[in-house]
């Protein structure tokens, strides 16, 4: 797919004329990074980082189905979301496999997902194959509105400082809407980095307006514009699962460790049965943290080793800029699973040592 192709951002412009290293990701022309991926990355950790993050999907739903129908759709439970809270839940198949990760938020006067922008076309088809039996009207806002995130310990005081006082009473994982520099948005305590931080959608009209007041007002915190590589680097120090790499339509939620967003007692939804079953009889694979010796990466698809015997595969794995050590996130098998299980991980046909350490890797200090 050529640039010309590419879906573009209403801060598209700026990335590239700010020297944003711009390459495809889930269809769109994305900034990877502006300096390099370790700087902006501890930026995030001791100060406050700017994401453009509008390439992800933006799905409303109202109507007297809209609880109704995300039941049936998502694992997680809807029905008892209160106004201004938002939840982690999956979409699955038939099969309990996941179709995508999202985000659901409960607001004044309608449902909303946030989903990954690799998927968005395959949610919506797959939303579309589902809802003719529930009385929702649904609206894709993707293209019509531009999502910010603020991420690092320095968020609260730079929302403070454009007027948003009362971010800093929001609870983790609560949304409302509210005042920003004299402009009406949607602000959630939400982020995809393990730090403290806020996820801003406004029109996309005033977006470039926001962009540029949020990171004026950071400045004197310490923020900068940061890319997506160092959102990887920062989501896997957390062990948050990205999907394409620990998340796919061949891997369930339970086997993900992701029990906490599957209510299997609720109501008949997508994939429920198949989830039962599996609940009952595991695949026997456990996602994993592990810390290699020396400071080789372990990439997507490296193998993992026990006794000479092939074990799992590694998902994701980069060099912790936190931490300063090698880590990765894959799946093994339960039998050598457990903390402190010594295993080897083949890169390029070459072995390295590994042991398997709680999850997560990185866990922030709450002020």
């Amino acid at each position: 797919m050529s640039n010309t192709e590419l879906l573009q951002t209403p801060f598209h412009d700026w990335h590239a004329t700010n020297g944003g290293r711009m390459v495809e990701f889930g269809g769109w022309h994305m900034p990877v990074q502006y300096s390099t991926i370790v700087e902006e990355h501890n930026v995030v950790r001791n100060a406050a980082g700017l994401f453009d993050i509008s390439h992800m999907g933006r799905l409303r739903f109202s109507g007297g189905d809209a609880c109704s129908f995300l039941d049936f759709l998502l694992t997680n439970d809807v029905s008892k979301l209160l106004v201004g809270q938002v939840r982690y839940s999956l979409v699955c198949n038939q099969d309990g496999g996941v179709l995508d990760d999202v985000l659901v938020y409960r607001l004044p006067d309608c449902y909303m997902l946030v989903v990954n922008a690799s998927n968005r076309t395959k949610i919506v088809d797959w939303i579309g194959q589902h809802i003719s039996k529930f009385n929702v009207d649904f609206e894709d806002q993707t293209l019509s509105h531009a999502m910010i995130a603020v991420q690092g310990p320095k968020a609260v005081e730079i929302l403070a400082a454009l007027g948003a006082e009362t971010a800093s009473k929001h609870r983790y994982y609560s949304a409302s809407p509210m005042t920003v520099a004299g402009m009406d948005a949607l602000v959630s305590r939400t982020g995809y980095t393990g730090e403290d931080g806020f996820e801003l959608i406004v029109p996309s009209e005033v977006g470039m307006n926001l962009w540029n007041v949020l990171l004026e007002a950071g400045q004197p915190f310490g923020a900068q514009a940061c890319g997506l590589g160092c959102r990887d680097t920062l989501r896997l120090e957390a062990a948050m699962p990205l999907y394409g790499h620990e998340l796919n339509e061949d891997t369930d939620p339970l086997t993900a460790g992701l029990n906490f967003a599957v209510k299997l007692e609720a109501a008949d939804f997508v994939g429920r049965d198949a989830l039962r079953k599996i609940a009952e009889s595991p695949t026997g694979k456990v996602r994993v943290g592990l810390e290699l010796e020396g400071k080789r990466i372990a990439r997507e698809g490296a193998g993992i080793l026990s006794r000479d015997q092939s074990v799992g595969e590694v998902t994701s794995g980069t060099f912790s800029p936190t931490l300063q050590k090698a880590i990765a996130m894959g799946y093994v098998d339960s039998a050598v699973s457990e903390t402190g299980s010594e295993l080897e991980i083949d890169i390029r046909g070459k072995r390295h040592d590994a042991r398997v350490v709680n999850l997560p890797f990185y866990k922030r200090t709450k002020q």
